[in-house]
């Protein structure tokens, strides 16, 4: 014999059904991975390539500029003075007009510092396209994420339309017309979305 509390409430075996078809299925719901662009070249760069990122980094400074602006300064101000002014009793260890070591030495470090920060550069450019790949990631989950939510929107929309038509509620002219205009705007939204 059938409980009474059963047929008001409806079997629960309907009622969980009903239940879970409210609810986005676990599957959907899954959250994914976020990877951090950093880590992921963190793990392919070689000790050499962190030495040449490293150094790429710190050249591309102020600090390094005024470093060298400061060397060349000293540099060429004591040599110049030394052979301009004899009453000064400094020895030029490297003459003016010529500063022939100021240029040697500024063209091994320039023969060494070019290779460097390419190889840098590159490494940094590997860095701006794990990055751009995993925007790139990130942006397609949340669109079909975004597609998934509307269409759950979508089908409790019909549960409730169904809910209204079971209770014959009367719907007033001002939410009809508010439903033909989101339903004019998702169809405009399906014919701009790409396939």
């Amino acid at each position: 014999m059938p409980n009474d509390t059963d047929s008001a409430q409806g079997s629960p075996d309907l009622t969980t059904d009903v239940w879970s078809s409210l609810r986005l299925p676990a599957s959907e719901r899954a959250e994914r991975l976020v990877k951090n662009a950093n880590d992921v070249q963190g793990q392919q760069l070689s000790a050499l390539d962190r030495l040449a990122v490293v150094i790429t980094d710190q050249v591309g400074t102020m600090g390094f500029f005024l470093t060298i602006f400061a060397w060349t300064v000293l540099w060429c101000g004591y040599n110049i003075l030394a052979s301009r002014v004899p009453s000064l009793h400094w020895k030029a260890f490297d003459p003016f007009p010529a500063f022939v070591s100021y240029l040697l030495i500024c063209n091994v470090i320039q023969i060494l510092l070019i290779p460097l920060i390419m190889v840098g550069q590159n490494l940094q450019g590997r860095h701006a396209e794990i990055r751009a790949q995993l925007d790139f990631e990130i942006n397609q989950t949340a669109e079909k994420e975004v597609t998934m939510i509307l269409r759950h929107l979508e089908h409790q929309t019909d549960l409730i339309i169904q809910l209204m038509k079971h209770q014959n509620c009367q719907v007033s002219p001002e939410v009809v017309r508010s439903l033909r205009t989101d339903q004019q705007l998702t169809k405009e939204i399906e014919k701009e979305k790409p396939t």
